[in-house]
């Protein structure tokens, strides 16, 4: 993680201008395909069959169109947001906590979604997401979205869902009559500091918590005392999905936060593992394909958002991830998703879900809230023991 800080806080240090970016010109017209696109993107997000034959969106592309699709898989959005400072890729499918802070380091290019087809058929609550649009610009098209759930062990909570965030937040004995301590897991990224402040917000109603990603100093100091806390009872800060599922199965782990990725991996492994929203809310992700400002293959590039809108590619994706699809007609017929997915995986929950962004120090809800280069070097420190 500290090898990230450099970046994401040098990334950060234009945020604040983020309103007053001056657009460049899009793409005018497609043209031939340039034979490659390289994506980063999310663990599950770019299948190509080798994990499961049924989830397979990217070959049948590569026969249409000729573009051989490669993909660097990044476990934060701090590293996603290196990568693509590094350059040499086309796309990146960035979390709202990294968008903006690619659109105001210059990393991206405006979308013209007039070359876009499938554009009009996105979810209106999507279009014109503030993590993607700039003074009514577009930066990026939607992909999926979905929550951050609470797995946890059946075996571990008696058949019982645990009703709250407490499970990973406080010592406690658990329904099979152990403690939590060395059994849970946190999220190994920043933006987990916004997991403390929502789970403030219910418990600590006098902190005046409006926003989860906009706190104000006391607010900020109480959320890192309750993830300092919460050190003495974490096993491991995970980052990797693939990790922790092994955790569960295999390191005793019963309780985190976690996404549904996971979830699905091991409920298909018969692990006697579920999730749940708890009572406090979740935060949340809605990811956003973006185009690299200096992309070496934009026209093979838009092929692929177009291909990743379209109705089936949106519903296996969501069906492997354990999310919700941005185009809604995914919803129903997909043989994977199938036609109760979208509800299981929280479509109805969107106005629920406090999506991840970029905190910045000009927030709406306090005169002044902590920055994310404090989040950053703050967590980095929790997780050290200070």
């Amino acid at each position: 993680m500290k090898h990230l800080l450099k970046s994401c806080t040098a990334a950060l240090a234009c945020l604040s201008f983020a309103t007053q970016v001056i657009a460049a010109e899009p793409l005018k017209t497609l043209g031939k395909g340039e034979g490659a696109v390289s994506i980063v993107a999310w663990a599950g997000y770019i299948e190509r069959g080798d994990s499961d034959k049924n989830y397979d969106w990217v070959t049948q592309f590569e026969k249409d169109t000729g573009c051989k699709v490669s993909v660097k898989t990044a476990a934060t959005s701090d590293e996603m947001v290196a990568l693509m400072n590094e350059g040499g890729f086309d796309l990146v499918t960035a979390s709202g906590d990294a968008s903006l802070r690619l659109v105001a380091g210059k990393r991206v290019q405006p979308i013209n979604v007039d070359l876009i087809p499938s554009w009009k058929n996105l979810d209106e609550r999507l279009k014109n997401a503030p993590w993607h649009t700039v003074n009514g610009v577009h930066y990026g098209v939607p992909y999926l979205w979905g929550p951050n759930v609470l797995m946890y062990n059946t075996d571990a909570f008696k058949g019982q869902a645990p009703k709250s965030w407490n499970v990973v937040f406080e010592e406690m004995t658990l329904p099979d009559g152990k403690s939590n301590k060395g059994r849970v897991q946190a999220y190994d990224g920043p933006i987990y500091i916004a997991d403390a402040a929502l789970y403030l917000m219910a418990h600590k109603p006098e902190l005046g918590i409006k926003d989860p990603y906009e706190l104000n100093e006391d607010q900020y100091k109480s959320a890192l005392d309750l993830l300092r806390g919460q050190r003495k009872l974490v096993s491991r800060y995970w980052h990797d999905a693939m990790i922790q599922t092994d955790d569960f199965k295999n390191e005793g782990v019963v309780a985190s936060g976690s996404w549904p990725f996971q979830v699905n991996l091991l409920q298909a492994d018969k692990q006697k593992i579920g999730s749940t929203f708890p009572d406090e809310g979740t935060t949340g992700w809605a990811d956003t394909t973006m185009l690299h400002a200096d992309s070496e293959h934009p026209n093979c590039a838009y092929m692929w958002i177009e291909h990743s809108l379209q109705p089936k590619v949106q519903g296996d994706a969501a069906a492997w991830f354990g999310a919700v699809p941005s185009v809604p007609a995914a919803c129903k017929g997909d043989e994977l998703l199938t036609d109760s997915g979208c509800a299981t995986n929280g479509y109805d929950h969107f106005d629920k879900i406090k999506f991840w962004k970029t905190p910045v120090a000009k927030c709406t809800t306090e005169s002044e809230c902590v920055p994310y280069h404090r989040w950053v070097s703050d967590y980095i420190g929790v997780i050290g023991g200070r």
